[in-house]
């Protein structure tokens, strides 16, 4: 998992490894709500890389939602694998989480988000 940090101080991208599955969705958790904790609430879930993932892995992404949102932040996905969207449709996630394909766009919305 890769931390880059945004042009926007509490924004951030969070790429993540190729599997999200039970053994290291602990870890994967832990790490992710630290960085909430320490103020990055507008991120970027980067999905591009991710091969598998389980219902643990949604479970990550979901908590990571719950907690930017209680702090005023978003999460976006950006660019899932077809296995991955195709979980994430069949789970109707795709209903709560906003799912951009071009890495641009998907900054620029969460680097804006907050800037009126």
């Amino acid at each position: 998992m890769k931390f880059s940090p945004l042009a926007q101080n509490n924004a951030c991208k969070i790429t993540l490894p190729v599997e999200m599955v039970m053994t290291q969705t602990p870890t994967l958790r832990a790490a992710i709500l630290q960085k909430i904790n320490s103020g990055m609430i507008q991120l970027v879930i980067d999905l591009n890389q991710v091969q598998y993932i389980d219902s643990s892995g949604l479970s990550v992404l979901i908590s990571a939602l719950k907690k930017v949102e209680e702090q005023g932040g978003e999460i976006v996905l950006l660019s899932p694998t077809a296995g991955v969207r195709a979980l994430i449709e069949l789970t109707r996630l795709h209903h709560v989480f906003s799912i951009y394909e071009d890495e641009t766009a998907a900054i620029d919305y969460i680097c804006n988000e907050l800037v009126s």
